[in-house]
């Protein structure tokens, strides 16, 4: 519990210095990427069962990934792609999981961390 607090304490950081600091395409980014968090918070415990991935999640993560395309497309800077890759990573994992009911969701929890670790 005490490391998800630390990461979150860290992105919610990073998150707030682009908001401050950066420019259109960081605020815009930024805001989406707390406000896909916040609302992944809340779609998780809403989730009934801990070894079920919550679908609600696969449609944030969607939503979030289109929103870093679009940055990527209307933007001059190189993040929003690398932003756009590593959130494709996380929407593939749901894809697997949705297709295929013998992977582990432990799976889909190790890429959502790799994903918060990367973003920040």
């Amino acid at each position: 519990m005490m490391y998800a607090v630390i990461g979150a304490v860290f992105m919610v950081t990073m998150a707030l210095f682009a908001l401050l600091k950066g420019g259109n395409t960081e605020k815009a980014g930024a805001s989406a990427y707390l406000m896909a968090w916040f609302a992944s918070l809340v779609v998780q415990q809403e989730s009934p069962r801990a070894d079920q991935a919550p679908q609600g999640v696969f449609f944030i993560d969607l939503i979030l990934l289109a929103v870093f395309a679009v940055l990527a497309l209307r933007s001059n800077r190189a993040w929003p792609v690398w932003a756009g890759a590593i959130q494709l990573l996380t929407v593939l994992c749901h894809l697997i999981l949705l297709m295929n009911g013998r992977t582990p969701v432990s799976a889909l929890f190790t890429i959502m961390n790799l994903n918060g670790y990367l973003m920040t």
